[in-house]
């Protein structure tokens, strides 16, 4: 594994509890096969390296775009059964309730892979609809969507803070307290965030913006390596004051 921390420079490494170990996840947009693929890799890892307590956090976006997302909402929602894991919400997330709440927003969910979402729950979405195909096609997934699928997603929250770290989907608002922060930025922030140079209160693991190679910066790191698209999930293991790839 290739470590980004493993001692102190000008500014002391982050660090979570003694005793603790945090498997985070990136952005898994629909690909179940990776999800399935790194879940048994932490499980193998966990069997080498025994640890008093394992949490495994993931940042959002697990539907949309790639083929799969029926599959990884019921992968997640498992997994949630035999492990500690925190699921966080994502912006895409939001789409799901979006649609089922105002059919009318599908031509704006499908230009985000929402067809892709409908067809693996079953459904076979027209590319054109009128009103009355967007409010059937909401009815029909209404009842495709399974409830420990609909308590899932209804579950999720948007951060989770362990130690010097605070786990978010896309980020946080600079100059704002981590109390103060709405949804809106958690879920959507983009360029006033990943430019800021400012010392946060915590160090920042987060996903949304895909970048080639986890990017690591002195108060944050994303760890969105485009899943869907490169076939490359990312998952970085933080324990004490290292953080690797693993």
């Amino acid at each position: 594994m290739r470590r980004f921390f493993s001692r102190p420079s000008s500014r002391s490494a982050p660090r979570i509890p003694e005793g603790v170990r945090v498997y985070a996840v990136g952005d898994v947009h629909g690909r179940a096969d990776l999800l399935a693929q790194m879940l048994s890799r932490i499980d193998i890892h966990l069997a080498q390296y025994p640890v008093s307590r394992a949490i495994e956090v993931f940042l959002g976006d697990y539907v949309d775009r790639g083929p799969d997302s029926n599959q990884v909402i019921d992968l997640l929602a498992k997994r949630g059964r035999t492990r500690e894991a925190m699921c966080l919400k994502g912006n895409h997330e939001t789409y799901i309730f979006d649609f089922l709440n105002n059919p009318t927003s599908l031509d704006h969910w499908r230009q985000f892979g929402g067809y892709e979402t409908l067809l693996s729950y079953g459904l076979k979405p027209p590319i054109r609809t009128d009103t009355f195909e967007r409010r059937e096609l909401a009815r029909s997934f209404a009842k495709a969507l399974p409830g420990t699928h609909r308590e899932f997603l209804s579950g999720l929250k948007t951060t989770f803070t362990c130690g010097d770290y605070l786990f978010v989907h896309a980020g946080i608002k600079p100059g704002v307290p981590l109390d103060l922060q709405q949804e809106e930025d958690l879920l959507w922030i983009r360029d006033d965030f990943l430019l800021s140079e400012e010392n946060f209160e915590k160090y920042i693991v987060h996903g949304h913006t895909p970048v080639r190679e986890p990017d690591v910066r002195h108060n944050r790191i994303n760890i969105d390596t485009g899943a869907y698209a490169t076939g490359k999930l990312t998952c970085v293991v933080i324990e004490k004051g290292e953080a690797s790839v693993l």
